[in-house]
């Protein structure tokens, strides 16, 4: 016989095939979602998008045609992935993640991806790594890091929503419970769910039926106007269903203080601040309320503001910087030397990159700062930040209220990595802002 040379078996992590279209998110408006094929498999993601947005954020590319979906559509970015993207990343390992995104990255050429699309861009990366999960076979919390445990964490629930998510007069933007006196995710979620139902009902009979709208991010947005009302109104739906405010739940806020910054001071429920007042007036908050977040508290520049308030309180309320960081490490870094805030706001979208967003993370929590994975007000079905809070261990996690898919999809997708997990898996309560890593040497 002759023998006849056997062609070689295709490389199951190959990138083969990239894909891109234009999907809507949960306000409807446009956004891309990207598939890979590998050898071997195939993953998909979905770009979300946000409302109030720091100035340092990657750029997402829209079309800016009036015919069409307002001129929020994303052809060009869909373009861009298939004509350019694309071509520069089949045939590449899907498992190398820091090469491709550095690929992408250069591509663009920009230093916020305004050229090609921080949307473009980020589907492709987020749709490598769903790829490479796929192909092993293994949850995608394990392929991002792969660890012998993990951390559950605590859901933040925006509950009642204000500001630019809302219709009200609210001038904080995201009001927030968080279950932390529990020993496992599903206990937490129930507690936070129950606490979110009785509130509807405690609004409805407060305010009627038109209460119980819904904001951007699934919270309610009740015709208040004051912030006290809002933290009362948690404070009492949590009480009725039989939690305690200050053991089982806590609060949280989103201050999203730039949108009230205009002409040097804050209006503040119905009252002009300056920055000094606007400090005493979340001491005093911290002090009448269990209150153990506020998220961008000053307007996105005033890194001095955060720092002081992060010195008078830091020690029992953790000081979040979103727009103040926008998920970039020479931001962060910043805000590392001046003693700015001591927690920071992951959004892989403000950055553009997977890669890009795991080095803020690490550069975080290298220095005691606590991490918070979060979603955007506009938001897709896409699980990956539930695996992405997961892979981190880093005990917080903010994806809306418990409704609408967009949301629950994220909930009900650590529901089942708890399960997975089992006693590998742990859920982070009371640690949320540490997660042990103090007690095992990380600083």
């Amino acid at each position: 016989m002759i023998a006849r040379d056997k062609k070689p078996l295709p490389d199951p992590f190959r990138i083969t095939q990239v894909h891109a279209l234009q999907i809507l998110d949960s306000r409807g408006n446009p956004t891309v979602q990207v598939e890979v094929s590998t050898g071997g498999g195939f993953g998909r993601a979905a770009v979300p998008s946000g409302a109030s947005t720091g100035q340092h954020e990657a750029v997402e590319l829209r079309d800016g045609d009036s015919a069409r979906y307002r001129g929020k559509g994303v052809l060009q970015a869909v373009k861009n992935v298939e004509t350019v993207l694309a071509p520069a990343v089949i045939g590449l390992d899907c498992r190398e993640q820091r090469r491709i995104d550095e690929t992408l990255i250069r591509l663009d050429g920009t230093p916020y991806k305004s050229r090609l699309g921080a949307n473009a861009i980020l589907g492709v990366s987020l749709a490598v790594a769903a790829a490479a999960a796929a192909t092993s076979n293994r949850p995608l919390y394990r392929v991002l890091r792969n660890q012998k445990e993990y951390v559950l964490p605590v859901p933040m629930m925006n509950i009642i929503n204000g500001a630019k998510h809302a219709g009200n007069q609210l001038s904080i933007q995201e009001f927030l419970v968080m279950p932390i006196g529990f020993t496992d995710f599903p206990e937490a979620l129930r507690a936070g769910v129950e606490t979110y139902h009785a509130l509807g009902a405690l609004l409805q009979k407060r305010y009627g039926t038109a209460a119980k709208n819904l904001g951007d991010e699934g919270g309610f947005a009740p015709p208040m106007s004051q912030t006290r009302d809002a933290l009362n109104a948690i404070i009492q739906a949590a009480q009725e269903v039989g939690y305690s405010p200050g053991k089982d739940v806590f609060l949280g806020v989103d201050a999203a203080a730039s949108e009230f910054f205009k002409d040097g001071g804050y209006s503040m429920d119905g009252r002009k601040l300056t920055a000094g007042e606007l400090q005493e007036y979340y001491r005093a908050l911290c002090k009448e309320y269990p209150l153990v977040s506020i998220e961008d508290p000053f307007e996105e520049t005033d890194f001095g503001s955060f720092a002081s308030l992060t010195k008078a309180v830091g020690k029992s309320v953790q000081i979040v910087g979103d727009d103040l960081f926008t998920s970039n490490v020479e931001w962060l870094q910043r805000g590392i030397d001046a003693g700015a805030a001591n927690a920071l706001l992951l959004k892989v979208n403000q950055i553009g990159t997977l890669s890009q967003a795991l080095d803020a993370a690490d550069l975080a929590l290298k220095h005691n700062y606590s991490v918070i994975v979060s979603h955007r007000s506009g938001e897709t079905e896409d699980t990956f930040i539930a695996d992405l809070a997961v892979s981190l261990s880093c005990g917080q996690i903010k994806t809306g209220a418990p409704a609408r898919t967009d949301r629950t999809a994220k909930y009900n997708r650590l529901i089942s990595i708890a399960r997975e997990l089992g006693s590998k898996g742990r859920f982070a309560g009371r640690d949320f802002r540490s997660c042990g890593r103090e007690k095992k040497g990380r600083s």
